[in-house]
């Protein structure tokens, strides 16, 4: 019995281990497009391009997130914003727009 509870818990591991791995393929591809935007001014048609391919569904789906248009249409919308994924996900980021949010209802 303990052997079964340690292999599930290390095949639970190893999953989170791959979810995580191609999530940050998905942040990689993120920041890619979002050069492209700055560089070519596509970067929204290239990440919709992407997620909607083969592999970009693929690695959507292995990253746990269900590759359908809303997701799409949510990259697109985060490419146009410009914001980097590491300075988007940073502390002061979301402290910044709390700041922000709370200015805006006051």
């Amino acid at each position: 019995m303990k052997d079964f509870v340690d292999g599930t818990a290390f095949k639970s591991e190893q999953g989170n281990r791959a979810r995580k791995l191609f999530a940050a393929v998905v942040l990689a591809a993120l920041d890619d497009a979002i050069s492209d935007d700055k560089k070519y001014g596509n970067g929204p048609e290239q990440i919709a391009r992407w997620a909607r391919s083969r592999d970009g569904r693929e690695v959507l789906s292995c990253a746990g997130i269900d590759p359908n248009e809303r997701v799409v249409s949510g990259l697109m919308e985060f490419v146009a914003k410009g914001v980097r994924t590491s300075v988007a996900l940073s502390r002061e980021e979301s402290e910044r727009r709390n700041a922000a949010a709370q200015a805006e209802a006051a």
